[in-house]
């Protein structure tokens, strides 16, 4: 697991605080628990108080939303810097990309998904694109490996990719179109590429 930091102190806000719709949204999550128990909340507000910042979770942020849970800053910060699902770095206006890099992903070309990133986006991760559109990084394993290589954007896998299919991907959201999520092939989720090779009839006894 690579090592996950807060952004420099020049490029975070001041401070935080949420809209009144996500206020509002926040508290129904927090009476979702027990008393004594409302810090189980803190997974779902943080992701709200990410989207609301623009794709990427400032400090000011992740202590405000410790302080409505009655959490000590560091308890927050621990669980901020551990989920990759939180960008802790400014990211593109239009997506973050998050580059499976794990084993399987590696086998079935994660390098080529890495390189596109780097011609396109930015040589390095965590920076964001000169048109302010995109940013990158590469996370471990997301779940998806039968499905390899595979990025997550938002809230959407994007999966069984070629540095062709992915550059496709690319261009859906640089338009405000983005491609349908899921398999970038001829296949349903998980199932064989191609379709079933077994079990297609049953024979009368």
């Amino acid at each position: 697991m690579s090592v996950r930091r807060l952004a420099p102190a020049e490029v975070q806000p001041k401070s935080f605080a949420f809209t009144a719709e996500n206020l509002a949204w926040a508290k129904q999550q927090i009476a979702k628990y027990p008393e004594g128990r409302q810090a189980s909340a803190i997974i779902p507000i943080l992701w709200r108080a990410q989207e609301q910042h623009g794709g990427w979770l400032p400090e000011a942020a992740i202590r405000h939303v410790a302080d409505m849970l009655g959490m000590a800053h560091i308890r927050a910060l621990e669980i901020a810097t551990f989920y990759t699902q939180f960008i802790l770095q400014p990211a593109g206006r239009k997506a973050h990309v998050q580059v499976c890099g794990t084993t399987p992903c590696r086998l079935r070309g994660a390098e080529d998904i890495l390189e596109v990133c780097q011609h396109r986006i930015h040589h390095d991760p965590h920076h964001v694109s000169a048109d302010g559109e995109f940013s990158w990084e590469e996370v471990e394993c997301l779940g998806a490996c039968v499905n390899a290589p595979m990025v997550l954007i938002g809230r959407d896998t994007y999966e069984d990719l070629t540095a062709e299919s992915f550059g496709k991907v690319l261009d859906g959201f640089a338009k405000g179109k983005p491609v349908k999520p899921g398999p970038q092939v001829d296949r349903q989720f998980s199932a064989p590429v191609g379709g079933p090779t077994t079990l297609k009839s049953v024979k009368a006894d």
